[in-house]
């Protein structure tokens, strides 16, 4: 009786599923020995290894045999990360609550330059309008994860348009009213 070898993917190499019945594996075979003859035109090396798939599936007892020590190598090999796997999605909330935060701290930082009246920090003024830029950027990617997280029926999702529309009115206007406290 012929022992099977461990490095071999058997089912692979006739292109037949686990699953398979012997009538499938037999079928497959006699497609794959016809393309790989060696009087044919077809491989030597593929055909000794089809022929020692083939006669290892197409018996039962070996085919459990090698099926169990496929298990036990696959489970002794598995990969075990060291470290966790990354985030997948903040969600609305977390675009929402980034959104908030990045503006706020934009707009502390560009009050807290224009009430010090100390003129060498206006670097700091360009890096409060910066991360209100960036602030705004991400209230735009809040607004869109809303609007795909409603159902397909609501009418928010018909209505793309007029969404950005409003968006950037409401920053024009908020932008405006900003240069406006700050004189």
């Amino acid at each position: 009786m012929q022992r099977p070898r461990q490095e071999r993917d058997y089912y692979q190499v006739l292109g037949v599923d686990e699953a398979a019945t012997r009538a499938e594996i037999d079928r497959q075979y006699k497609r794959e020995a016809a393309r790989h003859h060696p009087d044919l035109g077809g491989n030597e090396e593929r055909m000794k290894s089809l022929n020692e798939a083939y006669s290892v599936l197409k018996d039962q007892s070996l085919r459990s045999d090698y099926d169990r020590s496929r298990i036990s190598v696959s489970r002794a090999t598995t990969f075990v990360p060291v470290t966790t796997p990354t985030a997948q999605d903040v969600g609305v909330l977390g675009h929402c609550l980034s959104a908030l935060l990045c503006l706020l701290a934009g707009f502390f930082l560009l009050v807290l330059v224009r009430l010090s009246w100390i003129w060498f920090l206006w670097p700091l003024g360009i890096l409060a309008i910066c991360i209100l830029g960036f602030g705004v950027m991400m209230a735009r990617s809040a607004m869109v994860a809303v609007v795909d997280s409603l159902p397909a029926t609501s009418l928010w999702k018909k209505h793309t348009r007029l969404e950005e529309v409003a968006f950037w009115c409401v920053i024009a206007t908020s932008a405006y009213g900003l240069y406006w406290l700050m004189e």
